[in-house]
């Protein structure tokens, strides 16, 4: 099983609409470590870390979004696994 990591920022009103909340559920369900935080511009950011075809699976959501969130866009990279991480947390 191979496994990936990314950072993703989503763009577009995902502040203030339960997105973090959201991607956690979706991250939970898709079995990934990370986490997930609002950054001062409006944006959020999240990393996860799992099976590569979930952390794509994950990369889709993040680009339709919660219920509530209007998603403009989603820049992404792949970064260095950790492979200590467990669980997908909400920052503040």
């Amino acid at each position: 099983m191979a496994v990936k990591r990314i950072r993703a920022r989503v763009h577009g009103r995902v502040q203030g609409v339960f997105f973090r909340d959201y991607t956690r559920r979706e991250a939970l369900r898709l079995v990934l470590n990370g986490w997930v935080r609002n950054l001062a511009d409006g944006s959020v950011e999240t990393e996860c870390e799992g099976n590569a075809q979930q952390v794509d699976q994950f990369l889709a959501w993040l680009a339709e979004g919660s219920p509530l969130s209007l998603v403009a866009g989603v820049e992404h990279r792949e970064i260095a696994v950790i492979g200590t991480e467990s669980g997908f947390d909400i920052r503040y």
